[in-house]
């Protein structure tokens, strides 16, 4: 139990940072060296995350954002490792590390979200030969 708080209270501090990264993702999408279809998820993300009816509802404290913040994680995380990180660099505003700071929250909100509903997120962002490479990869050790 006292895991779940600790990562929970890291969860609550980590979703504070979604109001920069709104800013990086409307920064990208005005930004013409990404890619359309990269724009095209960018947007499809935003979409998500201003429409409070979505797979978890934004009603439900907490959980309900968890959502938000992950898809937002993994679909930056997806940008990083496809563009120039400059690109992306020129639009952060955040004091932390942008990579640092998305795969940090993906981690912590993929301890409190179902498997079913990281895999709806995940097939929304990653086609499906990637997401069965995703799912057969061991997780290391810790």
């Amino acid at each position: 139990m006292s895991e779940q708080r600790d990562k929970k209270k890291i969860m609550l501090e980590l979703l504070l940072f979604i109001p920069n990264m709104v800013a990086l993702l409307i920064g990208l999408l005005r930004d013409e060296r990404v890619s359309q279809a990269d724009k095209a998820i960018l947007a499809g993300v935003i979409m998500y995350v201003i429409v409070p009816l979505d797979i978890i509802p934004d009603f439900i404290p907490f959980i309900g954002q968890v959502d938000d913040a992950y898809l937002l994680a993994i679909s930056i995380l997806r940008l990083l490792n496809r563009a120039d990180r400059r690109v992306v660099m020129d639009h952060w505003r955040g004091e932390r590390d942008i990579k640092e700071l998305v795969e940090s929250i993906a981690r912590m909100a993929e301890f409190f979200l179902p498997k079913p509903i990281k895999n709806v997120l995940r097939g929304r962002i990653e086609p499906k030969s990637r997401l069965s490479i995703m799912a057969e990869a061991p997780v290391a050790a810790k």
